[in-house]
Parts: C-alpha cells; structure tokens; sequence
C-alpha cells in the first residue's frame, strides 16, 4: 500500500489515494500529485500533497558522538516498535 505498517491515518490516506487513481497509468510527478491532491471521502478527509525537489546527498556518515546526542528515548506503551 505505500503506508508505513503502524499509521493508521497513512493506512486511510493511501487506500483512499489508490482508490482515485485505480486504473490509471502514472506517468509523471504531475500526474500523480494531481491523483492525490483530488482525493476526498464522504467523512471530509482531503489530502495534500506537494513536490520537494532538493537533492539529498547519500552516503553521510553519522558518527558515534552524533548518535549518543540525539534525544531518543522509547515510548512507554510499545517500547520495542519505536523506529
């Protein structure tokens, strides 16, 4: 489906999106945000969508130090699916 497994609201977001463009060939960025910017239901969900066209570089290196100051901590319900 195109949703992370653990989001509900991607999980409603996309089954709607697939719905709109079913059938259809995606032949461009254009086309596709045009699919999903037009998705609404009967319960008011729209969806927005925009393109970011930056170039992420590959290949970083993250050293040890850095990941020793991020703040991460688990979550207190499901400690183990934090990702």
């Amino acid at each position: 489906s195109g949703a992370s497994k653990w989001n509900p609201i991607e999980h409603r977001a996309f089954s709607e999106i697939q719905k709109n463009w079913a059938g259809r060939p995606l032949t461009d960025y254009e086309t596709v945000l045009n699919y999903i910017s037009t998705t609404r239901t009967k319960t008011g969900l729209r969806v927005d969508a925009h393109l970011v066209q930056l170039n992420y570089p590959t290949g970083v290196k993250v050293s040890d130090k850095e990941m020793k100051d991020l703040s991460l901590r688990p979550h207190d319900t499901q400690p183990n699916r934090n990702y």
